[in-house]
């Protein structure tokens, strides 16, 4: 995972800051323990240059779908996806578009940070399409992530905090590294 190419030219407002290579590994091994991954169909929603993606079709998953709305990160997810050996279906098209379900939805959305309410329509697929979801979520955020969840029928399983480094990008940024605290969720939707 460490090997795969960063996105070349991020942008800042669609806060395309990459999951760090090792806390990938680490939620893909802990997907793959609860049976989330082996055999099942997974979908990366804003996969950027395809690390949770390829984590889980090298994990055993069966169809995987990596989805982002930049053309430059869809090829770099393809060439990280050729060059890990791993058959990944990757689609330019907004979230909004997914329309199917997945039985595992990876997600690291904008945090809203930048464009406030992001984050809203990775939700809004995740909670529509997926039946189990591993999201990274702004730990500040976490009364509205738990009620968002829980109002969509969805029961929060698994919480695990992290630091993410945030390596200085843009302009904006007045540190070398930043570590943001961030929360793992992995929530479960109600059968329907």
């Amino acid at each position: 995972m460490e090997s795969l190419d960063p996105l070349p030219h991020p942008a800042a407002t669609a806060e395309q800051y990459p999951t760090p290579a090792g806390i990938a590994a680490e939620v893909a091994y802990l997907a793959s323990a609860k049976g989330d991954i082996e055999g099942r169909s997974a979908a990366d929603l804003g996969c950027g240059n395809g690390v949770l993606g390829i984590a889980a079709k090298l994990l055993g998953a069966g169809r995987v779908m990596g989805l982002d709305s930049d053309p430059t990160a869809v090829e770099i997810a393809r060439r990280n996806g050729e060059r890990a050996r791993v058959d990944v279906e990757w689609r330019l098209a907004d979230v909004g578009s997914v329309g199917e379900r997945f039985e595992t939805i990876f997600m690291n959305p904008p945090f809203g940070s930048q464009r406030r309410h992001a984050d809203r329509p990775f939700f809004d697929a995740a909670l529509a399409w997926g039946h189990v979801v591993y999201a990274f979520l702004n730990a500040r955020a976490e009364a509205y992530v738990r009620r968002r969840i829980e109002s969509g029928s969805g029961k929060i399983t698994d919480r695990l905090p992290y630091a993410f480094p945030i390596p200085h990008t843009f302009d904006f940024h007045r540190e070398e590294v930043r570590r943001i605290d961030v929360v793992l969720y992995r929530f479960q939707m109600a059968k329907g």
